[in-house]
């Protein structure tokens, strides 16, 4: 295994358990996203500075390297929302059909065009994704406020995973992880600020939590990430992290007693085995 599936590997299992802590519903989801990033952005940023890690990229790099900051905090914010107002399976579902959006992104606008064999593996992972949850949820959702925040949400990640993959093909990983925190953290900060969000006043068990998230969830998973999506294609990175729903289903079922079927076990497989022929070469 090269280093750079390694490390997709390690980041979607620190981003596996995020689903579950969110659905505690210990503190709102749009302050969980802002601290997500800001606690993150409080460590990362010292490092940066002391080891002089920082390259300051042109002005182009930079401002899209803010934008796709924007973009992700949109994209957990908003999926944060439609994990507590329906289910962490809905809005895992909803979210997770980035890979389609990133797909047709690069095929739209990058070089590098998706091979015949991510659209076959596009299909199959999404049909596991399907088995996972069952054909009749799929069949039930309804297009309500969750609904919509879980599609959002999808649309706003594979935004990101497209320009995150042409930054970081310009700047370090180290420089575009600091970017992205800082430009999260003050977006989803004037935005709880002007919805009148609580910054304080949660249990211990909440700051917990929000640590957790901030550290593994946020900083770890995703400098590992950045680390994957800066040398393999975008659209690989987008689907394999489609088996989070798989390893998250497991947590659920081992901190929340949720139940574990056989046809959840069948989805997870075939899941795996549509990630497994997008790294597959024509």
């Amino acid at each position: 295994m090269t280093k750079p599936r390694l490390a997709l590997l390690i980041g979607i299992i620190c981003i596996s358990i995020f689903p579950v802590l969110v659905k505690l519903n210990l503190t709102p989801g749009l302050i969980s996203a802002f601290y997500r990033m800001a606690i993150a952005a409080a460590l990362l940023l010292p490092f940066v500075i002391l080891t002089k890690g920082f390259q300051l990229p042109p002005v182009r790099v930079l401002l899209l390297a803010i934008l796709s900051g924007v973009f992700f905090a949109s994209d957990v914010a908003v999926w944060n929302i439609a994990i507590q107002q329906s289910t962490a399976t809905q809005a895992t579902l909803l979210t997770n059909l980035a890979p389609v959006w990133v797909g047709v992104g690069s095929y739209l606008f990058l070089q590098n065009k998706p091979a015949r064999n991510f659209w076959i593996g596009t299909v199959i992972a999404l049909l596991g994704m399907v088995v996972l949850v069952g054909f009749e949820f799929f069949l039930e959702l309804r297009f309500d406020l969750a609904f919509s925040l879980g599609v959002l949400s999808g649309i706003f990640y594979a935004v990101y995973i497209l320009l995150s993959k042409y930054v970081l093909e310009r700047m370090p990983v180290l420089s575009f992880m600091t970017v992205n925190l800082l430009a999260s953290s003050v977006f989803l900060g004037v935005v709880s600020f002007l919805f009148n969000e609580p910054f304080s006043g949660f249990s211990d068990m909440g700051w917990l939590v929000l640590v957790i998230q901030g550290i593994v969830c946020q900083l770890v998973a995703w400098l590992l990430l950045s680390y994957a999506t800066q040398h393999m294609r975008a659209t690989r990175v987008s689907l394999s992290l489609l088996s989070q729903a798989l390893l998250a289903s497991f947590l659920a079922w081992l901190f929340l007693d949720e139940q574990i079927t056989l046809q959840m076990i069948a989805g997870g497989l075939i899941l795996l085995v549509g990630i497994g022929v997008t790294f597959k070469e024509n």
